[in-house]
């Protein structure tokens, strides 16, 4: 069922972009209504358009908190053009009929994010545009509605197609579109407001968009789709598209990485989300060299991360590795065309974004919510629980392999110096399997474990892995304690020689 369009309103936030859309308008004619800065835009546009107040016959108020909300505005977009009754009463109170509606959502979750105070973030909660979005919508059998300006070209290439009309498919998914803006636009108001209530925790509303297709999802028969604005954390400067497992990498990467700002170079390498390979040194180039020398072999298409620009140097190093991602703050300008020369190498340049406070996973028949694990121990949360303290440079390391440790999958056990990673177990059944393996591990790749430390997870529930680890040179030990014999394997510590510090915090990462 073709419409032709003879009325709009249009009230926008954001005018850019709107000028082919109005331009197309006044060349068919159209009759145009508007308030506020769209008003003056439009007149300064050259078309002619009519002020809503002399439609309504009604000031805008309240600082313009009241501009659209009257009758003749939302019957003008409401009434059924199949209704006898409706037309009859719109003549009979002098209601126009309205048959396009371009409105936009006042920013409330940019005013969120800039960190505005309360009454700010207060004043761009939208009344009418919302108003208008959903009658307009609803009426869609009568009426076209466009709620971002991502949509002003493809709506100008439609009716210019169309000559000025638009089909009832048409309308129907701008429909669909504008009650997307605004179902996404209330989560996040609720989700702001919510905060410290009663309803707060007792439903969970999440909302993201865009939406990215996938290549495909962890294997090639599923379907993938990233739901997020990758954009306002990476610039990808080289590569292919980003794949499900990439961005599962790529995540963990982040967030691992997230431990080591301290100012000392830093590089992470990671494979299905566990590190293999993680240093800390004087440079960046040492710092990768040493990661690397962790596991080369599972470095092997894996995705690295460092906290430093990439500098020619270090681009020279990395280019002799075939790996998928490499996420930097930075690139050197010589360094890129280095590491450019793979052609599907991913590069991105991360920036800085404030992360949600919440993780959410999809589980049986629903979703389950937890906190995301911001604690990190120090030296300072370490408790002495043997005889023997650790010295300063076993410290030093018990803090950097507590670090890897939270980020590894459980069971995992973490073999370390100060700034390296020696070798870990990771994903194992048995707390004792993870140990063995990354003893193994760490021997296969030639690294003397005399005098090095290890981080757990989670309590030791018998003192087997301090006994095979103290047999295999670890001198140092930090683990969250709590298990009903913790005495055992403090005796054996003892007995050893070992040292070993407890948190009290347990970071399974399952």
């Amino acid at each position: 069922m073709s419409q032709p369009i003879r009325s709009a309103l249009v009230s926008v936030y954001y005018k850019d972009r709107l000028e082919p859309l109005v331009a197309l308008l006044k060349e068919h004619g159209v009759q145009l209504y508007s308030t506020g800065g769209t008003l003056k835009f439009i007149q300064e546009l050259g078309a002619e358009v009519t002020a809503v107040e002399s439609l309504t016959g009604f000031p805008e108020v309240f600082g313009g908190r009241v501009k659209t909300l009257h009758p003749t505005v939302f019957g003008g977009i409401l009434h059924r053009r199949h209704e006898a009754s409706d037309l009859a009463q719109a003549e009979q109170h002098g209601i126009p009929p309205i048959d396009l509606v371009i409105v936009d959502l006042y920013p409330f979750e940019e005013t969120v994010a800039s960190g505005a105070d309360e009454a700010d973030v207060i004043e761009k909660i939208d009344i009418g545009g919302i108003s208008l979005l959903r009658a307009a919508a609803k009426n869609y059998r009568d009426v076209l509605v466009v709620s971002s300006r991502n949509q002003y070209e493809a709506v100008t290439e439609l009716l210019r197609e169309k000559n000025g009309a638009t089909d009832l498919e048409d309308r129907r998914h701008y429909a669909a579109a504008a009650f997307e803006a605004t179902s996404h636009y209330d989560t996040h108001i609720f989700n702001y407001l919510s905060q410290g209530t009663a309803i707060d925790g007792t439903v969970l509303k999440v909302s993201q968009k865009p939406a990215t297709s996938l290549r495909y999802g962890e294997n090639p028969h599923q379907a993938g789709t990233f739901y997020g604005d990758l954009t306002a954390l990476f610039d990808q400067l080289h590569g292919k598209q980003l794949s499900y497992n990439n961005l599962v990498d790529v995540d963990a990467a982040v967030l691992l990485m997230q431990e080591f700002q301290d100012g000392q170079p830093a590089c992470a390498i990671l494979k299905h989300t566990n590190a293999c390979g993680v240093a800390q040194a004087e440079t960046l180039h040492a710092a990768y060299t040493n990661a690397l020398a962790c596991d080369p072999v599972s470095a092997f298409g894996g995705v690295i991360i460092v906290n430093k620009p990439v500098d020619a140097a270090t681009a020279e190093e990395l280019n002799k590795l075939f790996f998928e991602v490499l996420i930097a703050p930075e690139f050197a300008a010589e360094a890129l065309p280095i590491l450019q020369s793979k052609k599907n190498r991913i590069l991105l340049r991360q920036k800085p974004v404030q992360f949600p406070a919440k993780q959410v996973k999809t589980l049986l028949n629903g979703v389950i919510e937890q906190d995301f694990d911001r604690q990190t121990e120090t030296a300072a949360d370490f408790k002495v629980v043997t005889q023997s303290a650790p010295t300063a440079e076993e410290t030093e390391a018990l803090v950097f392999a507590a670090k890897v440790c939270k980020h590894t999958k459980s069971n995992t056990i973490v073999l370390a110096r100060a700034g390296q990673l020696l070798a870990s177990g990771v994903g194992q059944t048995s707390r004792v399997d993870a140990l063995r393996q990354a003893i193994e591990k760490a021997k296969s790749f030639g690294f003397d474990l005399q005098g090095a430390v290890m981080a757990s997870d989670a309590f030791f529930p018998f003192p087997d892995c301090v006994e095979i680890a103290g047999a295999a040179g670890i001198r140092a030990v930090v683990q969250p304690g709590g298990s009903i014999k913790d005495a055992d394997s403090i005796a054996a510590c003892d007995q050893l020689g070992m040292a070993m510090v407890m948190t009290g915090v347990r970071h399974f990462k399952h």
